[in-house]
């Protein structure tokens, strides 16, 4: 297929404009943070546990800086995702987030704008010309007070090239023995203890020092069972969560076959079976081998949106309850695979502080499985508190 047939010129007529969004009909409740860290595999006493967060800085639980992206209809997805490619299918490709201090509680009400911001396309060796569109998300709660920014990445590709790509001879899980997987629960363990180490403590910026390596974090083995209880811990996945959009997939170029009735307001009032993307629609990949082969990917695969929650959780756990993630970047190169692992680091490569005086640790981030193929690369500021009575930067 040649670059020029690609046909991505109805996307022109939506940069710059919001959107519709979807609205939830509920306040957040406390259990829905939980189970947003459990599905996320973030267990950080903070976000669920009311008896140690009553101890701490917040005086009660609250989300992880993650979580914005719960409250979206979309995964963050919709405003990359605007426009008609004919046979299309989606993929996620990164996120940029700038988050501020402010904090999700149960009991907010959290809105998001959308607006559609720009895209390019590339020839790619994975599906030939490839759409790379981006949009924002802007997240707010009641008080109008915003929340964070989430700049998505969508990768939009031929439906035919994408199937045709499919790497068949890596269709099998892999396969891991009792002793393996009594190891990998030992190595996972660590982190976990990391995270229980630091406590309600802060962790200071005069601390600090170039070079230094956060601590490994290990996760998975990744199954069907794994990315079904990710998909739920989203709002939009629960029936009635949301007062839906109304939207037509196909007509932005879903092929009818992944099109479906995703998120459909009015069918969700009839047959809600057919709304529900793990079943039925442009979200079945994940879940079921077959449709994943058809889009691209040799086994079930999980969302990019949960991809992107394990690099705000991984990053924020170490900043501590007395630090935040600022502002990251995430290039997403392959997707996390049933059977595999999740293995993220990342390195200290500056330290800095801004006009205002906030204190910035900068890192470079990496995500891979257990064969070293990179899942996801990326940087981030991470603000931490300086030391009282420390030396004046």
């Amino acid at each position: 297929m040649a670059t020029q047939t690609f046909d991505t010129s109805d996307i022109d007529q939506y940069l710059g404009q919001p959107i519709e969004s979807s609205q939830l009909r509920e306040p957040i409740a406390a259990n829905d943070i939980r189970r947003w860290v459990h599905a996320m595999h973030y267990p950080n006493r903070l976000h669920y546990d009311p008896d140690f967060a009553g101890e701490g800085r917040w005086g009660g639980l609250i989300a992880p800086q993650s979580f914005a992206i719960a409250c979206d209809d979309g995964h963050g997805a919709a405003p990359a995702c605007v426009g008609r490619i004919p046979e299309s299918h989606l993929l996620f490709g990164g996120d940029e987030w700038f988050f501020n201090d402010v904090q999700i509680r149960p009991g907010d009400r959290i809105s998001v704008l959308r607006v559609p911001y720009d895209y390019t396309v590339k020839e790619t060796g994975f599906a030939g010309p490839t759409c790379f569109q981006r949009g924002d998300n802007i997240y707010t709660n009641q008080h109008g007070e915003e929340i964070a920014k989430q700049r998505s990445t969508a990768i939009r590709y031929s439906a035919a090239a994408g199937g045709a790509s499919t790497d068949t001879g890596n269709a099998q899980d892999p396969q891991w023995t009792p002793a393996e997987l009594e190891a990998l629960e030992e190595r996972k363990f660590t982190w976990i203890q990391s995270l229980h180490d630091l406590g309600h403590k802060p962790r200071y910026w005069d601390e600090v020092k170039v070079g230094d390596v956060l601590p490994e974090r290990v996760f998975g083995p990744h199954s069907l069972a794994s990315f079904a209880t990710e998909w739920r811990a989203f709002y939009m996945s629960i029936w009635g969560a949301f007062k839906f959009r109304k939207q037509d997939l196909e007509a932005m170029g879903f092929t009818r076959e992944m099109a479906g009735y995703e998120n459909d307001p009015d069918m969700v009032l009839v047959n809600p079976e057919l709304t529900d993307g793990a079943y039925i629609g442009p979200s079945r990949g994940h879940l079921n081998p077959e449709w994943a082969r058809k889009i691209g990917m040799p086994r079930g695969y999980g969302y990019g949106a949960s991809m992107g929650s394990w690099i705000t959780d991984y990053l924020s756990g170490w900043a501590g309850e007395h630090g935040r993630v600022v502002h990251s970047i995430a290039n997403y190169r392959g997707p996390a695979l049933t059977g595999d692992i999740t293995i993220q680091t990342a390195e200290v490569t500056e330290t800095s502080v801004t006009g205002d005086g906030t204190h910035l640790v900068h890192v470079k981030h990496r995500m891979e499985n257990q064969l070293g193929t990179v899942m996801a690369t990326g940087s981030a500021e991470i603000a931490l508190p300086a030391r009282p009575g420390g030396p004046a930067q």
